[in-house]
């Protein structure tokens, strides 16, 4: 278990709860990109496949934490774009 891991990963779960909150109560897709938010769960699935098949500690659970909280960012994200959609017609 390395500690710079988790340091990194504690630092990036950090902001996702702001970005959700925010996702939720705006509405709006503005200043979201869907595409930067599947990158980010592709790497994490990356880091979790890395822990599952090659070094299994505890960093997975951080890694499977973000991929949580990014994966209801990206269905907020989903869900905004559709309510935007409907407003336009």
């Amino acid at each position: 278990m390395s500690i710079f891991e988790i340091i990194m990963l504690v630092c990036f779960g950090a902001a996702w709860p702001l970005s959700i909150y925010r996702s939720w109560t705006s509405g709006r897709t503005n200043g979201k990109s869907v595409g930067f938010l599947i990158i980010i769960l592709v790497g994490y699935a990356a880091g979790i496949a890395n822990k599952l098949f090659y070094h299994f500690d505890g960093v997975v659970y951080l890694y499977a934490l973000n991929m949580v909280m990014v994966s209801i960012d990206t269905a907020l994200w989903f869900r905004n774009r559709a309510r935007e959609k409907a407003g336009e017609k």
